[in-house]
């Protein structure tokens, strides 16, 4: 590094919001993939647009690599740093508002955490469409650069439908402020949707107008037992039809994910028999009981169809809580296993199929492997984790035979590699298992476009050559 640089960081950050060598604190030398850390050359922690801007400039100056940084929650070594370049948190750029009822939307800076996010928007009776495990820690740019989903895609979709406007500082310091409150705005190509999933690679995300919805009134949350993959699409779209726009999740869980669950919370099963899935579901609806009313309604329909086993309906926001704490263990993986975690994406009609076959080869190759499965049925996304001590090998070569195993099974179904998490580092040497040469060359015209040096992010998603 040039000994001028981190001086002129400090010139322009002060020397409160500039770390550099052994003062760069190890937490921001990786992230919850599990990958080794990377000490960066200088942490810096802008509080403003324009400072973002400036050590953009600075960098381009010095031909220094940047690894923009949010909540450092991703799983595919995204945030992770270089060792010949800066990590740029947005740590100091978390405010939030104020919210615009009249729009329905309200500006954030990237560094607001989602559930900072979701906690304004519900002081003024909205309500944010993405919720993920991580949303105390997660940051709102970090969502847009992965183009996050969580457990609402089904009735919401994902990060890309919730913003309506974005401000991004480019490679070179020039700022794209593209703002506008406004859903039809079809004048020329849609910038800002360019930078949604982009992994920080093409810019810096550092605000954005997001979309807020009216607040929910009341939600009723039930857990199903489910005799086969089959009755769980039979009984969404059973849901879907009785409940139109009104099903917010139906989260689907396989018994070895239940069972981890129920001994990770010490919490009693809810069903005295065992059974192959569970799906935890939200249905949204007036405050009085006729939600609950219409709910047992239909379960008790499709238990008579033999669609549904058994069935607990909760009763209080208590019992709600009780039953999402299960659904929401992955956020201990890192810290309670060797996690090598897989995100995919099938169609809804082979999921279940990919879902058996995937671990039934798995045992053949290690038997005694533990695998857990769980995932977003309405949106076909698959979360697939193997405790690499389980795998009768050292962590990092576990890794990568599991990882070629799967994602090689993924390629045969025609599935993608990445539904939610992005491609990262680990993901990168399987990107062409879901996307063509040609797809790949063009994200690299763009990229060489937009960031010519190649300094943002250098070497995520893809090389250039």
């Amino acid at each position: 590094m040039n000994n001028d640089f981190p001086a002129r960081l400090v010139d322009l950050l002060g020397a409160s919001a500039v770390r550099v060598g052994d003062a760069v604190p190890l937490h921001h030398a990786t992230d919850w993939s599990g990958m080794a850390p990377v000490k960066p050359l200088a942490l810096v922690m802008p509080s403003s647009t324009e400072e973002v801007a400036g050590v953009l400039r600075l960098c381009q100056r010095f031909r220094t690599p940047v690894v923009p940084q949010g909540g450092l929650t991703g799983l595919a070594g995204g945030a992770r740093p270089v060792g010949n370049g800066i990590a740029l948190s947005l740590v100091r750029m978390n405010a939030i508002g104020p919210i615009d009822k009249q729009e329905s939307c309200v500006e954030v800076q990237a560094g607001a955490t989602l559930q900072a996010v979701q906690e304004a928007a519900q002081a003024e009776k909205l309500s944010f469409g993405i919720d993920l495990g991580a949303r105390g820690s997660c940051q709102i740019g970090g969502n847009l650069s992965t183009n996050a989903g969580g457990m609402g895609v089904i009735q919401s979709g994902m990060m890309r439908e919730q913003m309506l406007g974005l401000e991004v500082v480019m490679a070179d310091g020039r700022i794209l402020n593209m703002l506008r409150p406004m859903l039809k705005n079809n004048t020329g190509y849609d910038l800002k949707q360019l930078f949604v999933g982009a992994e920080g690679t093409l810019g810096v995300i550092t605000r954005a107008l997001l979309k807020l919805r009216p607040e929910v009134r009341s939600r009723t949350t039930a857990f199903l037992a489910l005799p086969d993959y089959n009755s769980a699409i039979v009984s969404l779209r059973r849901l879907q039809t009785s409940f139109p726009g009104a099903v917010a999740a139906f989260e689907l869980m396989w018994e070895d994910f239940h069972r981890l669950a129920i001994a990770w919370n010490a919490m009693a099963p809810p069903f005295s028999e065992r059974y192959p899935l569970f799906a935890l579901i939200d249905i949204d609806g007036p405050e009085d009981a006729s939600t609950t009313a219409q709910l047992e309604s239909v379960l008790a329909s499709l238990m008579e169809t033999g669609a549904v086993a058994d069935a607990v309906i909760a009763q209080t926001s208590a019992q709600s809580r009780a039953l999402w704490r299960g659904r929401e263990i992955p956020a201990e993986f890192h810290s309670r296993m060797h996690p090598i975690s897989f995100d995919i994406s099938l169609p809804v009609s082979k999921l279940g199929d990919f879902a058996q076959s995937c671990v039934a080869a798995m045992s053949q190759r290690w038997p005694g492997h533990r695998t857990v499965r769980f995932g977003h049925l309405g949106d076909g996304n698959l979360h697939l984790t193997t405790d690499a001590r389980s795998i009768d090998a050292p962590p990092e070569e576990a890794e990568r035979m599991v990882e070629h195993f799967v994602f090689d099974l993924v390629a045969q179904m025609g599935g993608s590699v990445s539904a939610e998490h992005g491609i990262g580092l680990l993901k990168k040497p399987y990107l062409r298992f879901s996307r063509t040469e040609s797809e790949i060359a063009a994200m690299r015209s763009v990229k060489a476009a937009f960031d010519p040096l190649n300094l943002l992010n250098p070497g995520k998603i893809f090389d250039l050559s």
